[in-house]
């Protein structure tokens, strides 16, 4: 039986990523055993960090704190338990990968890589030297990786050709399947949730909101999260009494909120980022059993099939005609959430693993 290590400061409770990678891991044979210590930032605050690197000495005692302690525990582990056939580091792993290359030497590492920092902070309005280095703690961490895992094969085109990878599909946990087997009757509510970045493109489902309306049409939306172009839509939606904000909904509740919707929207946005993603809102939606509604791209397509309604990308008008489609037909609705959740079965966590599994145990 494989043993794997996974190591990091990630926060499964945040990220559920490597939580999903965990237990597709067990599910397929293989021993699993953490040391992790989570740094408790949100995705907003890791990725300002990728941003403007310069904050990392904000935290600076705090990360060398959880590292030192890692660090030893790792090594305490291997003293007990010898080496381990591989070690997993989290998702937004970028400066931990560096520390388990220290640590776990002739040990292969598996880097799972979903967000590159100069593609995240260029999507998110960076340019220059800035994108430069961090394009360069890109290479950094990727090179200290026997194996890169990413979630579509448009971000596994940006790495360079001597790069051994993997494409993992984000997929959702367990919880997310559970809550939609024990989701009641569902009304025609709309949910969307995420932080509202570029890549999200909140702007439109607003504007499709409007649109809708001026047709007569007024389903209740609930958008949940917050970011950076929060305002930004709070000022587009002013006045419209059918869209419902809640800044935060706590983790463990989001499946079963979630799952109280028919329809579930997930990125809207025409960004170089938005078009090389499948966001983990879409796979956990379909898990929900929520019909799902997301942009047209070349991942999504091919990754997710007939599985969800797609529209063009930035576009209100083809958002608001998907919407009233569903909304207007019960048979229709009815089909795409019985074709979400047939799709997600292609997610679950032991199937997204199953290959990532194979290369551990090929290269212990």
């Amino acid at each position: 039986m494989p043993r794997v290590l996974a190591f990091g400061t990630y926060n499964v409770r945040k990220h559920p990523r490597v939580g999903i990678l965990i237990d597709g891991l067990r599910k397929n044979g293989c021993e699993v055993a953490e040391i992790n210590k989570p740094l408790m930032l949100s995705t907003a605050e890791r990725v300002e960090i990728l941003k403007k690197p310069w904050k990392l000495f904000g935290f600076g005692l705090e990360l060398l704190g959880l590292w030192h302690s890692i660090a030893k525990h790792a090594r305490t582990w291997m003293k007990t338990n010898g080496k381990p056939d591989a070690v997993l580091v989290g998702y937004m792993g970028h400066f931990d990968v560096l520390l388990a290359h220290h640590v776990f030497k002739g040990v292969p590492i598996v880097l799972d890589h979903l967000i590159f920092a100069g593609d995240t902070a260029k999507d998110r309005g960076a340019q220059g030297l800035k994108v430069k280095l961090l394009k360069r703690l890109d290479r950094m961490a990727i090179n200290a990786a026997s194996l890169v895992v990413l979630d579509t094969k448009e971000h596994q085109e940006m790495l360079e050709p001597g790069d051994a990878s993997m494409v993992v599909p984000v997929g959702a946990p367990d919880e997310w399947y559970e809550a939609g087997k024990q989701a009641g009757e569902r009304s025609t509510d709309i949910v969307f949730y995420g932080l509202y970045t570029p890549l999200q493109g909140v702007p439109v489902i607003v504007k499709a909101a409007q649109i809708l309306v001026s047709r007569g049409i007024t389903p209740k939306f609930t958008l949940i999260g917050k970011g950076q172009d929060y305002e930004k839509v709070r000022s587009i939606s002013k006045g419209m009494n059918n869209i419902t904000f809640r800044e935060w909904v706590e983790p463990e509740e989001l499946p079963s909120v979630v799952a109280s919707h028919a329809i579930s929207l997930g990125i809207f946005s025409t960004t170089p980022k938005g078009l090389h993603v499948v966001p983990n809102k879409v796979y956990q939606s379909m898990a929900a059993g929520c019909a799902v509604i997301t942009s047209d791209t070349a991942p999504q397509r091919r990754v997710l099939e007939n599985g969800v309604v797609f529209v063009r990308p930035g576009d209100p008008k083809a958002l608001a005609d998907a919407i009233e489609s569903l909304v207007a037909d019960t048979e229709y609705l009815t089909r795409k959430q019985h074709d979400a959740r047939t799709a997600a079965q292609r997610f679950t966590s032991d199937v997204i693993a199953r290959d990532l599994a194979q290369w551990i145990s090929n290269n212990k």
